[in-house]
């Protein structure tokens, strides 16, 4: 009975497999990435982030254009003493052009323009961010899905010398020890079989979201374990750290800090504009006189209770803090670009000593299958190599 349960639940495991690769989609790695580009929510809330930065800079500007307002009233008044009561009417367009100001204005538009490079930067730092999820996700569930056919060829091998074992069992060429020990490494292999088909579901879970899919759906993904020959030559990891966004956008910041420091010297100088009026009040309408006035002005404050010195000792302190966050994400990218670029090379030459002892378990467990048939070496040798293959 426990070996017709045993061929059961490995007959029903064998038919899920087959029936969710039947409805699984299959994709590229071209795919996916279109598919996250197009859906990913981090994306959109970092082309948003785009959008509000650039309206911050068009607020900036608006500062240094002529500023028009336009007004127009009636007004009725009188006594509770007697019926007597009049009407007023005024109108009147004024306008206000900034001509100096210590250059705060512009130093003010050119910290906008840094901070929408930063936001720039900061989106390529998502995207950057993202796709590497999405590799992650795709590479693991290439792995599931090796690893899946890897545990069903255990399941097989395990199932196969079990039937050897049974057949040598009842012919009185092996004990008992022997055939329980083989039925337990089959349970154990359609253990490790049912978990891997979790496994992959999970990584399909994984997938689906990193591609920013509202629903999680069955995926199969196609593509090789290839690394380019090239990567094993030492690069230059500085260069490469210049061209990296995430430190493109802290260079940025830190000009915003430079142009926001400015900006606040700036308000200790005077500032200049020309204003102009035109308008009328009357008791009747349209009123039949109309008046003007245009001027220059001059406007310089004395005394602030020190607010502008504290802003300016605040803005020295932001241009600090960005030089400094500056130096050292320079020197935490360079020591993750080289860690990294190690880890890969003791990657690389373990898969090349992996493969040397898979080869020679390989040949191993070919002759210890025959040997093991033919009776020269008996179940606890044999079944060693099995385990280590």
């Amino acid at each position: 009975m426990g070996y017709v349960r045993m061929l059961s639940v490995s007959l029903i495991l064998s038919v899920c497999i087959v029936c969710s690769s039947f409805a699984a989609e299959v994709l590229t790695w071209e795919d996916c990435v279109r598919e996250s580009l197009a859906n990913h929510p981090d994306l959109a809330i970092a082309a948003e982030e785009i959008n509000q930065v650039e309206s911050d800079k068009d607020t900036a500007l608006g500062s240094a254009l002529p500023q028009v307002s336009a007004d127009l009233s009636t007004r009725r008044s009188g006594t509770s003493f007697d019926d007597n009561s009049g009407e007023s009417w005024s109108y009147g367009v004024s306008g206000r052009q900034l001509l100096f100001d210590g250059f705060k204005t512009s130093n003010e538009i050119a910290a906008a323009s840094e901070n929408v490079k930063a936001v720039h930067y900061q989106y390529a730092v998502t995207s950057s961010n993202v796709r590497l999820a999405l590799r992650s996700a795709f590479v693991q569930l290439l792995q599931a899905q090796d690893l899946q056919e890897l545990t069903g060829d255990i399941a097989r091998r395990r199932r196969q010398n079990l039937e050897l074992i049974r057949l040598r069992y009842e012919a009185g060429r092996e004990h008992r020890g022997a055939l329980l020990s083989a039925e337990a490494s089959l349970i154990e292999a359609e253990f490790e079989l049912a978990q891997a088909q979790r496994e992959l579901s999970l990584a399909q879970t994984v997938l689906s979201k990193a591609m920013g899919r509202p629903t999680v759906q069955h995926v199969e993904v196609t593509g090789e374990f290839a690394v380019d020959d090239a990567v094993q030559i030492r690069p230059d990891f500085a260069g490469i750290a210049d061209s990296v966004p995430f430190l493109q956008q802290l260079a940025a910041q830190s000009e915003a800090a430079r142009f926001g420091l400015k900006s606040a010297r700036g308000a200790w100088l005077p500032e200049v504009f020309v204003s102009s009026s035109v308008g009328d009040t009357s008791d009747s309408w349209p009123p039949e006189e109309t008046e003007w006035s245009a001027g220059l002005g001059v406007s310089l404050p004395l005394f602030d209770g020190g607010r502008r010195r504290a802003i300016q000792d605040r803005r020295q302190a932001q241009v600090r803090k960005a030089q400094a966050q500056q130096r050292s994400g320079r020197d935490s990218v360079i020591v993750t670009l080289e860690e990294t670029w190690a880890g890969l090379q003791d990657a690389l030459g373990m898969v090349s000593v992996r493969r040397k002892f898979l080869d020679a378990a390989q040949e191993r467990a070919s002759i210890a299958q025959t040997q093991y048939s033919t009776g020269l070496i008996d179940f606890d040798d044999w079944t060693i190599i099995e385990d280590n293959l």
